[in-house]
């Protein structure tokens, strides 16, 4: 991309971009099994959610958002405390441009600089562009979980890898 990429941590006015790359997903891939549109309420409580340790981030080109990432709590439990799940979502006219690299890229800094132990990243078995990103950047295959979710009137697999950082 001849554009530069910019990372930055999300803010509140950020979030209707968030939204809106994510609702395209939401009605029309299997990068998500949520099946009904995130209102902004909900989204801005998700926001809220984050923390230093677990942020949002967006990716800017040209001052406009193009895709974001975030660190989420892989686990409620306490013990879970230094394991994070990521997770990215690029517009989708934006595409192949190195914004999904950038953006796991800077997560991954983010993760190691919070004294996290190891990232998470799930993605439906059919999502090969993200299971191909977060191969190239070290992430192994961990397992496969067959048919837990259904969308689209049809069965889904889902393949998480995780990251020793």
């Amino acid at each position: 991309m001849s554009t530069p990429i910019q990372i930055k941590l999300a803010i509140d006015s950020d979030l209707v971009a968030i939204n809106d790359i994510y609702n395209h997903y939401v009605l029309h891939s299997t990068c998500t099994y949520q099946e009904e549109l995130e209102s902004i309420g909900s989204r801005r409580k998700w926001f809220a959610d984050h923390d230093p340790a677990h942020p949002v981030t967006v990716a800017v080109v040209e001052d406009r958002v193009v895709g974001w990432g975030s660190l989420s709590r892989y686990h409620p439990r306490s013990a879970y405390r230094n394991t994070v799940e990521d997770s990215i979502y690029i517009d989708q006219q934006m595409h192949r441009r190195g914004i999904g690299s950038a953006i796991l890229a800077d997560l991954i800094a983010r993760a190691s600089a919070s004294g996290h132990h190891t990232m998470i990243g799930g993605a439906d078995a059919e999502q090969l562009a993200s299971l191909a990103l977060h191969a190239r950047f070290g992430f192994e295959k961990i397992a496969h979980l067959r048919e837990v979710g259904f969308k689209f009137g049809r069965w889904l697999d889902v393949i998480y890898m995780q990251l020793m950082l």
